[in-house]
């Protein structure tokens, strides 16, 4: 399952090389993969979420499709407020480390910011009670998204 996942991911990431939108049909797709369309619905709903870094749009029917857009760097405050709000007051550990392999693939942040940050998001660096845990490390990661995109900002005038 796991390869078939990969091979769907890939396939649309490479149609996306170039624009940051695709329409897809996703039984059209499911025939190509030779699977099930849930399969196609796993996929987007696992690989291409917000969290990392996507937003999907469909309809359903005979016309219907599947359109999948890449979030621009571009409206950097409109990516933290959404990346706020997802993260929210509870934030479990897949989430998080989906989130900053979405900042580190925008080039946001380092290889070793990346693992730093996944780090301090373990469930092995949070030592409380599971409805706890959620709750704390949601709090300490707003506090690095933030400073993440208030290094971005310096970077940007520090280029001038």
């Amino acid at each position: 399952m796991a390869q078939l996942s990969d091979s769907i991911e890939h396939f649309i990431k490479d149609l996306m090389h170039e624009d940051a939108r695709v329409e897809l049909r996703r039984n059209e797709l499911a025939q190509h993969f030779g699977c099930a369309p849930s399969q196609i619905n796993y996929v987007l709903a696992t690989r291409f979420s917000v969290d990392h870094g996507y937003i999907i749009e469909s309809r359903r029917g005979g016309g219907g499709y599947v359109r999948i857009v890449r979030m621009q760097g571009g409206g950097q405050s409109n990516l933290l407020d959404m990346l706020l709000n997802r993260v929210g007051n509870s934030v479990d550990e897949e989430t998080a480390n989906a989130i900053i392999s979405n900042l580190f693939e925008r080039n946001m942040i380092s290889g070793r910011e990346a693992a730093l940050m996944r780090a301090a998001v373990s469930r092995n660096a949070l030592a409380l009670p599971v409805s706890a845990k959620d709750v704390l490390r949601a709090a300490v990661f707003r506090n690095m998204l933030v400073q993440v995109f208030r290094n971005v900002e310096e970077a940007k005038h520090d280029d001038v």
